[in-house]
């Protein structure tokens, strides 16, 4: 891939977007960082490569500048000499290096272009990782709050119909049991015959009276007859 391609696809690179739509963002935030620190590992290198070859491309240029000028100096000097033989070498070689002095040009001006992409590529890619890890960290408390007031809607929220159901036949099978103990316990009770007499013919228990005297009068009126 060229570098001038690189450097759109990074520049026009829209990482909060892609998070925003996102399935998983927390997971595709961990995706991104991880792409960018790989990319930013390369970019960092190429960026520093890049730079060299500026240096490189302008002390060339310069090299070439430097000998064109003295060449035009020796011209000078032959020519004030009376020497125009040398004066026309000096020439004709300070113009040969005049071509060459173009494509030096060009080839630094490229590498000063390139350089400076690469510089920005680099900036951006810092400031996107840098960012995504500031978001990281914030998403993260947003998703650990989101879970934690989740559960506390669990908790608060009114049974549904099946939970309301199954509570329903919970609190059933509760006071079978208890009605089925308490039966348990009467038929365990031994029974007291005894007692049960001695209240029969306890002090105050005797029938009532009347009852006694309409008992009397009907034996009497079976005996007359």
């Amino acid at each position: 891939m060229s570098i001038i391609r690189r450097f759109r696809d990074v520049m026009a690179s829209n990482f909060n977007a892609l998070l925003d739509k996102a399935e998983n963002p927390e997971k595709m935030l961990d995706q991104c960082l991880r792409d960018l620190r790989s990319d930013y590992g390369k970019v960092k290198a190429e960026t520093a490569a890049i730079m060299a070859e500026e240096q490189r491309a302008k002390r060339v240029l310069d090299e070439c500048i430097e000998e064109m000028e003295k060449l035009q100096r020796f011209a000078i000097k032959a020519l004030e000499q009376n020497n125009e033989s040398d004066a026309r070498k000096f020439l004709e070689r300070r113009s040969q290096l005049s071509l060459k002095e173009a494509d030096l040009k060009s080839s630094y001006e490229l590498a000063v272009s390139n350089s400076q992409k690469m510089r920005e590529m680099h900036s951006k890619l810092q400031e996107d990782i840098k960012d995504l890890e500031s978001r990281k960290v914030m998403l993260k408390g947003k998703l650990s709050a989101a879970k934690a007031q989740e559960r506390m809607n669990n908790m608060s929220s009114p049974m549904d119909g099946s939970s309301r159901s199954t509570f329903d036949r919970m609190e059933e099978k509760v006071n079978k049991a208890l009605d089925t103990a308490n039966a348990m316990a009467e038929l365990n009770t031994p029974k007291d015959e005894i007692g049960d007499l001695m209240a029969k013919y306890s002090e105050g228990s005797s029938t009532d009276p009347s009852i006694d005297d309409e008992l009397e009068a009907l034996k009497k009126s079976l005996k007359d007859k």
